[in-house]
């Protein structure tokens, strides 16, 4: 299912553009807090190494030492997750339009995940450990 996919999406307002090759149309969530906070659910996304973001209304929150969130200043849309100094952005799926062939693939944080939800689909599922494990391991490369 890794097929690269061309997808295009604007903030609520319109002021801020999303142009993006999609890795795959496999949906990866996160249940940590953070993203449950910032989202105000599960975060659905997905993922690209090749995107453009156009409009003066484009902000960015550290959210943490290793990562930022992109937002629009206007609307307040959430537009990107991203490790920093890396090029990978987690676009919320939400953003784009659903395509059939859309499928959710992981989970991760799945440790964090609180009992009050789940998810019919079966998933690899990864804990926190196991995520900044794979972080850690990705940047020793």
């Amino acid at each position: 299912m890794d097929t690269p996919t061309p997808l295009s999406a604007s903030c609520l307002c319109g002021a801020v553009k999303i142009n993006a090759i999609i890795k795959s149309l496999e949906i990866g969530v996160c249940h940590c807090g953070m993203c449950r906070q910032w989202a105000g659910s599960p975060y659905f996304a997905l993922e690209s190494d090749n995107v453009t973001l156009s409009g003066d209304s484009v902000k960015a929150y550290d959210s943490s030492e290793w990562a930022e969130r992109g937002f629009c200043g206007n609307c307040g849309t959430h537009l990107f997750y991203r490790m920093k100094g890396s090029e990978t952005y987690y676009l919320p799926v939400g953003l784009f339009p659903t395509h059939q062939a859309m499928t959710m693939s992981h989970q991760i944080f799945i440790d964090s995940k609180p009992e009050y939800y789940s998810f019919e689909q079966k998933t690899v599922c990864m804990t926190g450990e196991e995520v900044m494990a794979q972080f850690a391991g990705d940047n020793q490369s």
